[in-house]
């Protein structure tokens, strides 16, 4: 700015200093201009008076160094000239100064040199005799004259020059400081040049309204930033060239990612095929998705393009889990399975033991032996329906009534009803341990001691025992089932918890059990926020815990 102000004012100064010398020079020129024409004049004046008293003689005496006479006839003949020979001259009758004299007494005119470089100066006065006397000066040219001075004048405009800039340096300075320090931050409170006060009175309100703006957009982005930090689904903003604008912690665990990749390519952090595929459908088709296993657990990836005014500005990656989706999906397919079969298998029995009846093939002695089976079957359809209603009820969430419940009761009124079967199987009970209160449902809480009782004397062996253990502690109850039977692979451990799982598929032809035991046990469990756990070996018998948390009944 120093440098424009600072150009400006020289260039002022330079053409001021030029329009000065050029109107000097032409004013001084007419001032002596006129000086030198008056004493023409006089000079004339008093040559005419002497040429009239002394004659030619007098014209002979002068030194004309700086004037020259020239004596003409009325006819215009030369008669004495003092820088050159008369006799030579042509006749000066047709000059305008010669003219003018010899009509009005007296005459002027002025004529420019062939070179352009000076003028002659003429004038003429009218003698007594008739005869006129004229009288010439050389002019310089206002161009000889700027000839002349041009080397005083382009001393003047350097020296003026370089003094201009002097000044105008130590101007622009003086004139640009304050704007210096100018406070950018506190507009309202500079004390500057007036002129300035709308300027920085539009300032300081650009300023408030930035400010403004930048608080609601800080919030916009804390809000942004909450709420996608908090999100369980991984999410991936693009910019149209696919670098990354932001990344939620969800998205940087799923593609281990750091914090630092914000502005890097997204194919660098993801590699797959699918991915690149799936961005360039979503680019042309404006969306895209796909499934694809990542760290053991099945996603989704909802790819959306960015559009605004027609232009692509970017793209939207949203990840979800679906593996407990899937997962439900197919235990849904399965269960619908097993429970056709389950369903089917006891009534065809039962139908075909009713056919066989109606048709009269069977003897007399043996219609008690298939009502027996008949009953037999049906028995275990209503077990089978009785579990499924269970566990859609647990599945549902449905609230049951809650209750303080001592699980020791509990197990003793089990053993109760199980007696006669642990006898059969030449099995012993014992229950040992603390009350174990659980705030809970009843019903549910006795289900799962029955089954994994029931489980347990089952798969026993003669001379077996089952030992129900409770232990209560600071807010906690443990509830275990331990017996001597034939244990559990390592590799079954999980999976006897899934609806109509049997470890033992002949084994469970025998049994009049519906495969869903311990699925309702697991499902009983968590609906009491209770967590099981499993130790087992062949032929080592089985320990089955759950763990109830009391702190919050």
């Amino acid at each position: 700015m120093i440098n424009k102000i600072l150009r400006s004012i020289l260039t002022v100064a330079i053409i001021v200093q030029i329009a000065s010398l050029l109107i000097i020079t032409s004013v001084l020129y007419r001032y002596f201009g006129d000086i030198q024409i008056s004493q023409l004049k006089d000079g004339l004046s008093l040559a005419s008076r002497a040429m009239e008293q002394l004659g030619e003689s007098y014209l002979e005496s002068l030194n004309y160094d700086r004037y020259r006479l020239t004596w003409v006839s009325s006819d215009g003949k030369v008669l004495f000239d003092s820088h050159a020979d008369a006799a030579t001259m042509e006749n000066h009758a047709d000059r305008e100064e010669i003219k003018e004299a010899l009509t009005s007494g007296t005459g002027s005119s002025i004529r420019q040199s062939p070179t352009m470089t000076e003028l002659t100066i003429y004038e003429a006065i009218l003698l007594k005799d008739g005869s006129i006397l004229r009288m010439s000066a050389k002019r310089d040219t206002v161009f000889s004259l700027v000839l002349g001075l041009l080397q005083p004048i382009a001393m003047i405009l350097l020296i003026a020059s370089i003094l201009s800039a002097w000044l105008a340096h130590g101007m622009a300075k003086r004139v640009v400081e304050p704007l210096n320090k100018l406070n950018l931050e506190k507009p309202l409170e500079n004390d500057a040049y007036e002129e300035l006060s709308p300027l920085l009175r539009r300032l300081h309100s650009q300023q408030m309204e930035i400010k403004s703006q930048m608080r609601k957009l800080k919030y916009k982005e804390d809000e942004f930033d909450q709420i996608t930090g908090n999100m369980k689904e991984a999410l991936v903003l693009l910019d149209n060239t696919g670098r990354i604008l932001s990344i939620n912690p969800a998205a940087r665990k799923l593609f281990n990612a750091e914090i630092t990749c914000i502005g890097e390519d997204f194919l660098t952090i993801e590699r797959k095929l699918n991915m690149r595929l799936a961005l360039e459908e979503a680019k042309k088709q404006g969306h895209a998705d796909f499934r694809d296993l990542k760290k053991g657990r099945e996603y989704q990836f909802d790819l959306s393009r960015i559009d605004s005014e027609g232009n692509h500005h970017g793209m939207v990656i949203l990840a979800f889990d679906v593996t407990e989706q899937v997962n439900a999906e197919r235990n849904r397919r399965e269960f619908t399975a097993n429970v056709s079969h389950e369903l089917k298998t006891p009534l065809q029995s039962i139908i075909g033991s009713a056919e066989l009846m109606e048709s009269g093939i069977v003897k007399e002695d043996d219609v008690p032996r298939f009502v027996r089976h008949i009953r037999s079957e049906a028995s275990r359809l209503v077990y089978l329906i009785d579990d499924i209603i269970q566990l859609s009820q647990l599945d549902e969430g449905t609230e049951m009534p809650h209750e303080d419940v001592s699980l020791k009761v509990l197990a003793e009124e089990v053993f109760e009803v199980l007696t006669d079967a642990a006898k059969l199987k030449d099995v012993s009970l014992e229950v040992i341990g603390d009350d174990g209160v659980v705030n809970g449902v009843r019903r549910l809480l006795y289900v799962v001691i029955y089954s994994l009782c029931d489980n347990a004397i089952k798969y026993n062996i003669p001379g077996g025992s089952v030992k129900v253990s409770i232990t209560q502690k600071t807010g906690s109850v443990c509830l275990s089932v331990q017996d001597t039977g034939i244990g559990i692979a390592p590799e079954h451990h999980e999976k006897i918890f899934e609806r109509f799982y049997r470890v033992d598929k002949s084994h469970s032809k025998q049994s009049i059990g519906t495969g869903l035991g311990l699925s309702i046990v697991k499902h009983a469990a968590q609906y009491h926020n209770g967590i099981i756990s499993v130790e087992s070996k062949l032929k080592k018998g089985t320990k089955i815990s759950i763990l109830f948390d009391t702190k919050e009944q």
